[in-house]
């Protein structure tokens, strides 16, 4: 466990090594620039997440796309953190080769929008908008769907994670939250690639399921959704190797809400074997004692954060 964590560790230096390495890139004058951006875009993020009206924060979230995407025009933007913009996710794998702007905008208690882009490594842009189009695939099978950029699943990504596939290829897991409707939320794991031109493709059959008796299945992401008054784990989980997540069962909720999934206490995961993410039912034995307890990464029913967990000024 002291060398894994020693690893994650070496990792976040490396990335913020060469962050810290490349900024240096960045001209006096274009720093400024981005300096001056960067205050307007940590404004107009939070406004999109906090304010209670929503043409300032549709107005808001406009404004905030504009702003990202002049500022990413700088030179050498790639190098440039944004660490004040605090209401918008960024996620880097651990060789900083791109990195993955996301962001939710709340429209009311039964719809949420997200909105995103990655931006590749280099001098110039190269930058890819995400789209979000969950409303229109919601009648699909979410989990076998493979998704350009421009028909994204939309969600706010809290983790990546890097991994190689069975020929050594890499791929990308993204971690993300979707507050979906008023009753019920979601999480989900998605997986992204990128194509013989460099192109992002979201989902890949990595998740594999080997039911005893039958033959197996592979999903190109994993989705749980869950009611909107329990929390739920879905995350990788470095002590015990593996993506750990609450078992869900089925049950009536409270007035209004109809069936719904809650946790029951147990925990299931994915094992990484040959390239792939295997299937494991019931990681703990005892329920309550043995699984770790997550962080939260968001907290929606307290006043005093915002999605990110983090203290609201």
């Amino acid at each position: 466990m002291k060398k894994i964590l020693l690893l994650c560790w070496l990792s976040l230096l490396t990335t913020g090594a060469l962050l810290a390495q490349k900024k240096e890139a960045i001209t006096p004058d274009n720093l400024v620039r981005l300096d001056a951006y960067e205050d307007t875009i940590a404004l107009l993020a939070y406004a999109v997440v906090n304010d209670s009206l929503p043409e300032y924060r549709f107005g808001a979230c406009q404004k905030l796309i504009t702003s990202l995407k002049e500022a990413l025009k700088t030179p050498n933007s790639f190098y440039y953190p944004f660490q004040r913009a605090k209401s918008i996710s960024i996620q880097y794998p651990p060789d900083s080769s791109f990195r993955v702007f996301t962001w939710q905008l709340y429209v009311d208690e039964n719809e949420y929008r997200y909105y995103g882009a990655i931006q590749k490594r280099g001098s110039e842009l190269q930058l890819f908008p995400l789209i979000d189009r969950s409303q229109q695939i919601e009648e699909s099978n979410l989990e076998q769907l493979v998704l350009p950029p421009e028909q994204w699943y939309g969600s706010v990504y809290y983790n990546l994670k890097e991994c190689k596939g069975p020929k050594g290829s890499k791929y990308y897991l993204l971690f993300g939250f979707d507050g979906y409707r008023f009753f019920h939320k979601r999480k989900l794991i998605d997986v992204l690639t990128f194509d013989d031109k460099g192109q992002p493709v979201f989902g890949a059959p990595v998740f594999v399921h080997k039911p005893e008796g039958k033959p197996q299945s592979f999903k190109n992401r994993v989705m749980l959704q869950y009611s909107a008054d329990s929390s739920v784990k879905l995350n990788y989980d470095e002590s015990y190797e593996m993506i750990i997540f609450d078992h869900l069962l089925t049950m009536m909720g409270q007035y209004g809400e109809g069936p719904t999934n809650l946790p029951d206490g147990s925990y299931d995961g994915y094992k990484f074997q040959k390239g792939a993410w295997v299937y494991v039912d019931k990681v703990f034995n005892d329920k309550q004692d043995t699984a770790p307890v997550p962080h939260p990464v968001f907290d929606e029913k307290s006043k005093k954060k915002d999605i990110f967990g983090n203290d609201k000024n």
